[in-house]
C-alpha cells in the first residue's frame, strides 16, 4: 500500500528537523536518537517518509565512517562456524568431501556459488559473505 503525504506536514517536520548529509559522531548520534524515537511509535506517513530519510542518512555515514573490514570468505565460515561451535566435521557432505572441507577452512580452496548458497541458507546469512 502506498501511503501519500502531506506535503505541508513534511515540510513542517523537515524544517523542525532539519535532516541533512551527516558529517560527525554528534550528527549521526542525534540522528540516531530521533530515528529511534520515531521508530518505536505509531508513525504518521510523513513521520514514516522523514524515517526513511534518517535511515539512508544514518547508513551513508556509518558506511563511509565505519566500513566493515573485507573478512576473506575463510575466516567468515571460520567466524560462523566457531559462534555456532561447529567442527568442520559438521559441514561434510553438506558442502563437499572432508578433504574439500578442509582446504576451504584453511583458505586453499575459494567457496563456489553452490557451496555459498548451501552455507547461506545454512547459516541463515546471505549468501555474499562467502564469495
Amino acid at each position: 500500500m502506498i501511503h501519500t503525504i502531506n506535503r505541508n506536514t513534511y515540510g513542517d517536520l523537515l524544517a523542525q528537523h532539519q535532516p541533512k548529509a551527516i558529517k560527525t559522531d554528534a550528527e549521526n548520534e542525534a540522528a540516531i536518537l530521533l530515528a529511534e524515537s520515531l521508530e518505536h511509535r505509531q508513525r504518521t506517513p510523513e513521520e514514516d517518509t522523514l524515517l526513511e530519510l534518517l535511515i539512508i542518512l544514518i547508513e551513508k555515514f556509518e558506511e563511509t565512517s565505519y566500513p566493515l573490514p573485507n573478512l576473506k570468505s575463510d575466516l567468515m565460515l571460520l567466524h560462523l562456524m566457531e559462534a555456532r561451535n561447529m567442527k568442520q566435521e559438521e559441514l561434510v557432505g553438506v558442502i563437499g568431501s572432508r578433504g574439500v572441507v578442509s582446504e576451504i577452512v584453511n583458505g586453499k580452496r575459494s567457496i563456489s556459488k553452490a557451496q555459498a548458497k548451501v552455507l547461506g541458507e545454512l547459516f541463515h546469512v546471505s549468501p555474499s559473505l562467502f564469495i
